[in-house]
């Protein structure tokens, strides 16, 4: 198994600030916009973006929510291992609001398309969009795009995007893992 570095904590500081300016451009005091981060991976880049919203770019009605997408995927009691749910944490309406998804590895579409469904509990947004970290674009088995994106990486099937977060892993770093 070889394992290679694609982006160093150094350059994922550089590309949340991208993300993050990219954000404000678009949304710019955040008034009509609420960003979800899809459980469980994309809570980290949803936290840091925030963070980084908040404190240094002084955007203070940033609202963020986790959206939990277990019970809505596709692949639900397909697998021998039974899936363990998150917890959804949205203490708000999405009716009329711009919605933006956060995860950090978009792959097949199928968790994107998940949390599309889940969504709905929720009210009907005017609009969604999707930031991702790393966009694995030749991998995709429905069409889903993002709208942000941090990366794209062409990897082939047997190739695994591997992100770590300081919060969860120690440090910040991606790797390209071969099996």
């Amino acid at each position: 198994m070889s394992q290679k570095v694609l982006l160093s904590a150094k350059e994922v500081n550089i590309i949340l600030h991208r993300l993050a300016c990219q954000l404000i451009e678009n949304h710019n005091d955040f008034s009509n916009t609420v960003l979800i981060g899809i459980q469980p991976r994309g809570k980290f880049l949803a936290d840091r973006l925030v963070k980084m919203l908040r404190e240094e770019y002084k955007i203070k009605n940033v609202q963020l929510g986790y959206l939990d997408i277990t019970f809505y995927r596709d692949d639900f009691r397909r697998g021998e291992k039974s899936l363990e749910a998150n917890t959804t944490e949205i203490d708000f309406i999405v009716e009329d609001k711009k919605v933006v998804f956060i995860d950090d590895v978009l792959y097949t579409g199928r968790s994107i398309r998940a949390a599309l469904t889940a969504i709905q509990s929720f009210g009907r947004p005017s609009e969604i969009e999707l930031l991702t970290l790393i966009d694995r674009r030749f991998s995709r088995h429905l069409p889903i795009q993002p709208t942000y994106k941090g990366r794209q990486v062409d990897a082939i099937n047997q190739e695994k995007v591997i992100v770590n977060w300081k919060e969860n892993d120690g440090k910040d770093a991606i790797y390209l893992i071969d099996k």
